[in-house]
């Protein structure tokens, strides 16, 4: 082999890899994908209307963890997809109070799915809402940060 053919090798191997890392620098950057990669983030969680001796209650059914009339929690930046079931025997209409935000009047046996942008932390009052509100429980929504813990490097890594 020559010593040109040897040039010749080493300079189609570098601009080899440099177009490599050009073309993995261009497509990493999202210059060719035709969807977005990111979804949108989001809590979704089932609810039911039910009388329990006489008295209105909420229900967990998906998505929530607790008795009757459970605490809801969500976190900020999320979308809260809520669906509500009334599953009693009368009309029901769900509101959550700081976010004025409502079902449709519910007949038994319809459900409907209310969505919520939070923005803010706090604790909410939800409410079944007829001709008057009469308070049911809580949702919770908190605001999810990085970890204060890690120091250097690792820090600006999360």
């Amino acid at each position: 082999m020559r010593q040109n053919d040897k040039i010749l090798i080493i300079i189609g191997l570098v601009a080899g890899m440099v177009g490599m890392v050009g073309m993995v620098g261009f497509i990493g950057q999202g210059n060719v994908r035709h969807v977005s990669i990111f979804w949108t983030e989001k809590v979704e969680q089932t609810i039911v209307f039910q009388e329990i001796d006489g008295e209105t209650q909420i229900k967990a059914i998906k998505g929530v963890k607790g008795d009757n009339n459970p605490t809801l929690i969500s976190r900020t930046s999320f979308a809260y997809v809520l669906t509500v079931i009334n599953n009693g025997t009368t009309h029901h209409r769900l509101y959550i109070d700081g976010f004025n935000i409502q079902t449709d009047l519910l007949e038994p046996g319809q459900n409907d799915t209310i969505t919520i942008y939070p923005d803010k932390e706090g604790e909410f009052t939800y409410y079944d809402k007829r001709q008057y509100l009469e308070p049911l429980g809580k949702i919770k929504i908190f605001s999810v940060v990085p970890s204060d813990e890690f120091t250097g490097v690792w820090k600006d890594l999360i």
